[in-house]
Parts: structure tokens; sequence; C-alpha cells
């Protein structure tokens, strides 16, 4: 029976690649480069720590990241910004988590949502990851452009489509 997998994944090689490419058109921007803006990527904590001497300056390098991870194929839903706090001195702060798999509540709506579709498939939540399975492919196809579509505050994806 045909099936396929509907995941939440951040690939963090080109993660990492589009923070460097930030942090090197940071300093080369005319406008940025005398502002103190720094950009830092923890990995293992999945966060993102941006610091610059003001909100303007901060908020031109979180649209350079988002732009830059939308050329390397990362979508920007997986990026939760957090409030803009003041650091050292002048500077300000702003925690950028990432937001890496599906949570139970996420499942949940995703699960409703393709129930709703009236579509011949069934869909089983499989910790953070859901399973779908039909027994016509095109079924499947038109739910994964239908899910593409829908109002999901998360990156999904589709991966393990078997036949």
């Amino acid at each position: 029976m045909p099936s396929f997998d509907i995941v939440s994944k951040i690939n963090m090689q080109e993660m990492d690649n589009a923070i460097n490419i930030t942090a090197r058109e940071i300093t080369t921007r005319y406008d940025l480069k005398d502002q103190g803006c720094n950009i830092n990527f923890n990995k293992n904590d999945k966060q993102i720590i941006a610091e610059a001497a003001n909100e303007m300056a901060l908020k031109a390098m979180s649209d350079i990241l988002q732009n830059r991870s939308i050329n390397r194929g990362i979508s920007i839903k997986v990026f939760d910004f957090g409030i803009i706090e003041n650091a050292t001195g002048m500077s300000v702060r702003q925690t950028i988590k990432l937001k890496e798999g599906i949570t139970k509540e996420n499942a949940k709506q995703i699960n409703a949502y393709i129930k709703n579709l009236k579509l011949k498939v069934q869909s089983q939540i499989q910790g953070e990851q859901l399973r779908v399975t039909g027994k016509k492919i095109d079924d499947l196809q038109s739910i994964m452009a239908e899910i593409k579509k829908g109002p999901f505050d998360i990156h999904l994806e589709f991966v393990n489509f078997k036949k």
C-alpha cells in the first residue's frame, strides 16, 4: 500500500551555511558595518543569538537571515523569534529558536485536516512524524498538495514515499 511520512526537520548544515553567509554580509554592508552586529549559532541548543547596537540593525539582520535561509532552501517557518532584550551597554539582543519536530498538538491538527479532506487515506501519529497511507498514489499526492497549502505554522516535509 502506498504511503509517505510527514516530518519537520531542518538541514543543520544548510542552516549553518545561511548563518555564515549572513555574518559575512553583515560585515560588508555599509549600514551594518559599524553597528556592532554579531550573530552566533548554537547547534546543540538549536538557537541563534543576534546582537546589534539598535533595534533597526537587529531587524535588518533578521531580514538578511530570512532571505539567506530561503536561498538555501530553508523555510522561514522554522524560526521562532524571541523578544528583543537589552544586552550589555546600549546594544540589544534577540534569541531565535529553531522549531524542529511535530508536536502532539500539531500532529492532531494535521491529522484532523487530512480527515476533513474526505479522501480514502489513513493517517497515524508516530512520535514526531505522521504516516499517511492510501490505496491510490493520486490521493496521496493530493494530500501532499493540500498540506502544503494548509494553515500550519510549522515547516513540513514529505519523506519515505513508498509505492
